[in-house]
């Protein structure tokens, strides 16, 4: 009986292993005739249902169907055996799929800060960010003092500013224009030579305010690839006073070039200028001109030939009303983009208003006769040149004759507030101009700039308050986007101006040459923080750019910056 169990049980043993020796063999052979593991391929696509196919007869190769053309993110898993620590999933990145994160904008900042002689500085600068529609913004400001460098509050300062600003982006054409209003105080604080030392001043009856307005328009098509180029600005100028001065100026300008052909272009440009003033009289002062001209390259060679007509309505100092003047310009460009050497004559008619005047010397009298500068002629030369992209040098050397050239005096009436002089006759100007910048890669940037005339009068014995010599050394230096340096040292040399005592006699006096080191240093705490330090006329004299007006000692202002 146990023999036949164990014959049972041993044809049962083999009958399963038979079985499974044989389903294991038919598996095998679904993979390869000879039963060997091939190398193969996985694809692994997302979003795909993944089906056991059904045991398949090898009649043939594999076919590969071409991939379906959907969006899916396809992952690639690559192994190192000999390193299985690094069996890391990667993602696949052919140069850069997702683009680099731009660098946020601040449009806006808001500044406020502190410092001696009572000073207060506040601006803000308001913009959109990067747009490629439009381009807008605001600005406010307001810096003043309530004390001086002469009888503390007597000669006190402050001036504001608001303005508002856009640019519209069409296509082959940009639309914009400008707002703006300011309000100035002064004081003219220069009265020591009309006074005895006990007399006490009452600085309401010397207090000068300005209000300004200014409103321009413009259109160009300067983005465009059309062969005629233009530009036109339309502005509005109003400016009054505390003494009932008014006066107001609508002005348009237009720019155009028309490019005939790869080598060869015609210019024409046009100024009107309707101003008024009203004073102590009432005055109309037109101004009209009209350029035109010719402009051809000749190889290295560029030459314009042209013409400009000019008038004018003055009538101070027998003013020329209807001028001309030939321009004749040659240039030559030996290393293109790097070298220019250029010379040639000219002239112009340049429009003078009180806006602009009281802009450069707020203390003048009332009543003052304006007119328009007349460039008679203009010999000049130049050059301009690159050197490795980080050194830029500009030259320029020119003898002018002015007709109606203004200078500064102190008026006898009042030697605090100035007159407007005029050289009766031709005024002939020998000038030199020149400025050479070093620029390295946004973090330092160095510059000078000299500007030298000398005056030959034909009236006057001096050019009053027209320094010969005014040059400009300056440098930036931002420390790893962290500290940022500003520095300037200007030097301006001496003038004169006559002025007449209380007993009326004159004395000619010579302002002292100024030399002044300003000083700004920015410190970024975080992206939106920054504090700032101004020091101003850091070797502490008091100079007088203008006879019996000594500016401030040192000035230190400090404060903070926060953007966003």
């Amino acid at each position: 009986m146990k023999n036949k169990l164990k014959l049972a049980s041993l044809a049962i043993v083999l009958s399963v292993g038979y079985s499974y020796m044989n389903t294991a063999q038919a598996q095998n052979q679904g993979w390869s005739e000879g039963g060997k593991l091939q190398d193969a391929e996985v694809v692994v696509e997302k979003n795909r249902v993944i089906e056991l196919p059904q045991a398949a007869r090898n009649y043939e190769k594999f076919r590969i169907n071409p991939p379906e053309i959907a969006d899916r993110n396809v992952r690639y898993r690559f192994s190192d055996y000999r390193l299985p620590s690094q069996d890391v999933d990667l993602q696949m990145k052919v140069l850069t799929i997702k683009q680099d994160e731009l660098t946020k904008l601040y449009g806006n900042y808001i500044k406020a800060g502190l410092g001696n002689y009572g000073s207060l500085y506040l601006k803000g600068y308001f913009h959109n960010k990067r747009s490629k529609d439009a381009s807008f913004g605001a600005n406010v400001s307001h810096v003043s003092s309530s004390r001086g460098p002469v009888d503390k509050d007597n000669s006190a300062v402050s001036q504001s500013d608001i303005s508002l600003h856009g640019e519209r982006y069409m296509q082959g054409l940009t639309v914009g224009g400008d707002l703006k209003y300011g309000r100035e105080k002064h004081y003219f604080y220069g009265y020591e030579p009309m006074l005895e030392e006990s007399v006490e001043v009452d600085r309401d009856t010397i207090k000068q305010v300005f209000n300004r307005i200014h409103a321009q328009g413009f259109f160009h098509n300067h983005n465009s690839q059309s062969p005629f180029l233009y530009k036109t600005n339309a502005r509005f100028r109003y400016i009054n006073d505390e003494y009932d001065m008014k006066e107001s100026n609508f002005a348009v300008d237009f720019r155009s070039e028309y490019g005939i052909d790869e080598v060869s272009a015609f210019k024409v440009d046009a100024d009107l200028s309707m101003l008024s003033h009203n004073d102590s009289a009432d005055v109309s002062r037109g101004l009209f001109k009209l350029n035109a001209a010719y402009e051809r390259q000749f190889n290295v060679v560029r030459l314009t030939l042209g013409a400009k007509v000019a008038y004018t309505g003055d009538e101070v100092n027998d003013a020329r009303q209807m001028n001309v003047y030939p321009m004749v310009r040659v240039g030559l460009e030996p290393v293109k983009g790097n070298l220019l050497i250029y010379g040639g004559i000219g002239g112009d008619l340049e429009r003078t208003t009180l806006y602009e005047l009281t802009q450069e010397n707020p203390y003048l009298a009332q009543n003052v006769q304006v007119a328009d500068v007349n460039k008679g002629l203009e010999v000049y030369g130049g050059f301009q040149a690159n050197i490795a992209n980080y050194v830029h040098l500009n030259g320029r050397v020119a003898y002018q004759n002015f007709r109606n050239l203004y200078f500064y005096n102190n008026s006898a009436a009042d030697p605090a507030k100035f007159e407007l002089l005029y050289d009766d006759g031709v005024t002939n100007v020998f000038n030199i101009f020149g400025e050479a910048s070093f620029n390295y890669s946004d973090e330092v940037r160095l510059g000078l700039k000299a500007d030298y005339n000398s005056y030959n009068m034909a009236s006057l014995e001096q050019p009053f308050h027209r320094p010969e010599l005014m040059a400009s050394v300056y440098g930036t230096y931002n420390f790893y986007d962290k500290i940022l340096f500003n520095s300037e040292l200007y030097y301006i040399g001496d003038s004169f101006g006559r002025i007449t005592r209380p007993d009326g006699t004159t004395e000619l006096r010579q302002t002292d040459a100024i030399v002044d080191l300003n000083l700004k240093a920015d410190y970024k705490f975080t992206n939106n923080f920054t504090v700032f330090l101004m020091a101003n006329n850091l070797f502490g004299k008091k100079y007088a750019r203008f006879v019996n007006y000594p500016n401030k000692s040192i000035n230190l202002i400090g404060g903070v910056t926060y953007s966003f």
